[in-house]
């Protein structure tokens, strides 16, 4: 069976000041869309952002809100789906709201996810979600220069289930926003 999709992961930049930023991903794997486009000579991508998270793409000079990419990792991510939460698909919407806000995301940012997630998950009986750390980020590793002051990434695993199942539930470290901070959140569906 193939690794799943990284769907619609996308990368925030919220500089102290207006400034160049290069973004470089070193993603093991296959990038099937990306907007605007991935940079195959930078690995990645050129931008002059502005603190309120408006982004300037240095290549073709338009502006866009975040770095958007999806891929096939060459190999299956190692999930410990023993730890996370089971939610009803009806209470899914809600769920999201809080966890994503607890895990450090703002309203705009979780929006944008939840109104991309929601509807795939919302019609199952229950919904196993993981909020994958290292097991995510060693698969799509950042390089980010300047150096950012604190950096967020939010990933978020699912599965439908047709019955509840017991897992352990996660719990988060507090993130605090300071000086230039990245956030990038995205999920797969497996």
């Amino acid at each position: 069976m193939d690794p799943p999709v990284a769907y619609k992961p996308v990368i925030y930049l919220y500089p102290e000041h207006k400034q160049e930023i290069k973004v470089q991903l070193d993603y093991q794997g296959e990038l099937i869309a990306d907007y605007p486009a991935y940079d195959e000579k930078l690995r990645g991508w050129e931008v002059i952002a502005s603190p309120e998270g408006t982004l300037i793409n240095k290549t073709d000079g338009k502006e866009y809100s975040y770095l958007f990419r999806e891929g096939k990792p060459a190999q299956k991510s190692d999930y410990d789906l023993t730890k996370g939460f089971v939610v009803k698909g009806s209470e899914t919407r809600a769920f999201l709201q809080q966890k994503l806000a607890e895990i450090g995301l703002t309203p705009k940012e979780y929006n944008e996810f939840i109104v991309y997630r929601y509807p795939k998950m919302k019609d199952n009986p229950y919904n196993l979600i993981h909020f994958a750390g290292e097991s995510y980020t060693k698969t799509a590793p950042l390089t980010i220069t300047p150096k950012e002051d604190s950096l967020l990434r939010v990933f978020m695993v699912f599965k439908a289930l047709q019955e509840p199942i017991e897992v352990k539930a996660q719990t988060f470290e507090p993130f605090e926003r300071k000086g230039f901070t990245v956030v990038e959140r995205g999920g797969s569906e497996l």
